[in-house]
């Protein structure tokens, strides 16, 4: 039986270009990939996907890590994640902590998931000191995506959640709302979730800024679902007199909070203005005014940073991202961190406050 090995030696080259030739991944010059195809074509060999990849001593896998696969954002990140990986000849392997603390030790912290990959993408996956170590200890290229805390050489792709808050609290203000709501993320969430501290601050610093003061009475927690911002827009309700303008801190609290106010009888934006954070694929429908981040180019730019070191020669950079510059010997240097913008989109949810 032909094997991967009898080719290289046929073609004049190692078996992991023979690998990468027979893939189609565009570090081959178009000379030795017809080299190693006429190589091939003469020994009769087929490829084997897996063999291919071991003899390079690769899995051609990469591991996913994602809090909840069932949010709207991190399905959008895992769905262009995957698409570029398979472009590149490279599977994906994902990990769905599912908000327990349990699975994220096992995943993070043992060797399983070395053997198991090439390299790994968490997504908005806080990390304790004992993850950071055990991932260090891997010595496998990563890419963190939306996350408040990195690994040691990892670059980051996010976006600036304190000025995305920002944003979205002065455009309630700019419309004349000065009682203006704020729905936070849960700090009892099991996964310690950083990104409601980042989007409280942006809220507090845009009001501060107006000359408002914070007024803790018009702060409540939740969970980043629609379940979420109807039970925190209830509990505000149930507070007394109901702020003029709600800002939540994703586009999913923010339609929760839609129902909560129709519910008790109150009209968006005629009674109480509504905006959120992301452009959920719902948020047009809905006529929801948002910040919205680009979650998927989020994916796809991770996707392409890491592909490089891996070997794959992906070098296209985000459109208006400046290249990383080479080291020495031509190797990679990847930026530390890359923060891609946001807009605000004004639809049908935030108007100014009704005059008494």
């Amino acid at each position: 039986m032909t094997r991967i090995d009898d080719v290289a030696r046929l073609a004049g080259v190692s078996t992991a270009t023979v690998s990468r030739a027979l893939r189609g991944l565009p570090t081959v010059s178009a000379a030795t990939r017809r080299r190693v195809l006429a190589a091939a074509e003469q020994l009769q060999y087929a490829v084997s996907p897996s063999a291919s990849r071991l003899a390079g001593g690769k899995t051609g896998t990469v591991a996913v890590v994602v809090p909840r696969i069932t949010r709207w954002f991190f399905g959008t990140v895992v769905e262009t994640v995957e698409d570029s990986l398979q472009q590149n000849g490279y599977d994906l392997l994902l990990y769905n902590l599912g908000g327990r603390e349990q699975t994220r030790q096992r995943v993070l912290r043992t060797a399983n998931l070395h053997k198991r990959v090439d390299a790994i993408i968490l997504v908005a996956t806080p990390l304790r000191a004992a993850d950071v170590h055990a991932l260090t200890k891997f010595d496998l290229p990563g890419v963190t995506i939306s996350s408040g805390s990195g690994v040691p050489g990892w670059p980051c792709v996010r976006i600036d959640d304190v000025a995305a808050a920002r944003t979205a609290t002065r455009h309630l203000l700019d419309l004349g709302h000065t009682r203006i709501a704020h729905i936070s993320g849960d700090p009892d969430d099991e996964l310690a979730f950083t990104t409601h501290l980042d989007r409280r601050r942006g809220y507090q610093e845009a009001l501060r800024a107006a000359g408002l003061r914070p007024d803790p009475s018009l702060d409540v927690e939740s969970r980043f679902t629609i379940d979420g911002g109807t039970r925190a827009t209830a509990e505000l309700l149930a507070r007394g007199e109901p702020p003029t303008a709600i800002f939540a801190a994703c586009d999913e609290m923010a339609m929760g909070a839609i129902s909560a106010l129709r519910d008790a009888g109150l009209r968006v934006p005629q009674d109480v203005s509504v905006i959120g954070i992301d452009d959920h694929d719902l948020a047009g429908v809905l006529g929801l005014s948002t910040i919205a981040q680009p979650a998927a180019d989020q994916g796809r730019l991770a996707a392409r940073i890491l592909l490089d070191p891996l070997g794959t020669g992906v070098t296209e950079p985000y459109p208006g991202l400046v290249p990383a510059p080479r080291a020495a010997g031509g190797a990679p240097r990847t930026p530390a961190s890359v923060i891609l913008p946001t807009r605000l989109v004004v639809r049908d949810s935030t108007a100014p406050p009704r005059a008494h």
